[in-house]
């Protein structure tokens, strides 16, 4: 798999996990064989998607889905997983939202690069039942890949950069392995510089 795990009982590097106990295995599979693992509108993209890959999925137990648990779990550095968050820009009576894909040693700047790039006055994080209702996935899983169509998907640049990093599948019992270039030929991509600021 190509992933840099501290060894058992190693402390990661700075900005990484720390994994005092043997982590957890990964067993990642080609999405096209577990869809069952992937939320309705993440297969579906998927499956009408040609990413550059290879993009798996791993099954992961759903109490360890938020990042850091799941970082420290299974061995991973936080640098090899990507966060996505779910922003609302307003102005005026005008709400327009977008997905931020960041690393995880990193926040996006929302109040700043984002702000300035959807136009808006303000812009906050949606509220999670709005983001679950309006994704179709559940609120630790939700992803860049199968968002609505009108969403843009801001990638930091970091992100695309990155040889693979572990994002959400849409369930939280899972997550997907894809090479950062692929999030960045999503339909409504957008790679931005500084997207993601030191957490």
């Amino acid at each position: 798999m190509g992933w840099a795990r501290p060894a058992p009982g190693e402390r990661a590097e700075a900005g990484g996990c720390e994994t005092a106990a043997m982590p957890a295995d990964l067993s990642p599979l080609p999405v096209a064989s577990r869809p069952d693992l992937l939320a309705e509108p993440v297969a579906a993209a998927l499956a009408e998607l040609d990413l550059p890959g290879p993009v798996e999925v791993a099954p992961i137990d759903p109490e360890l889905a938020d990042t850091a648990a799941f970082c420290e779990a299974y061995g991973m550095r936080l640098a090899e997983s990507a966060n996505c968050v779910i922003v609302a820009g307003r102005r005026g009576s005008e709400v327009r939202h977008a997905a931020c894909v960041v690393l995880a040693t990193t926040r996006a700047d929302i109040n700043g690069l984002v702000r300035r790039w959807l136009g808006a006055r303000k812009v906050s994080f949606a509220p999670r039942e709005e983001a679950v209702r309006a994704t179709g996935m559940e609120f630790g899983g939700i992803t860049p890949i199968g968002l609505p169509a009108d969403w843009p998907v801001l990638v930091d640049a970091a992100v695309v950069a990155a040889p693979r990093v572990v994002i959400g599948s849409g369930l939280r019992r899972s997550k997907i392995l894809v090479p950062g270039k692929a999030l960045a030929a999503l339909p409504a991509a957008e790679p931005l510089e500084s997207l993601g600021l030191p957490a």
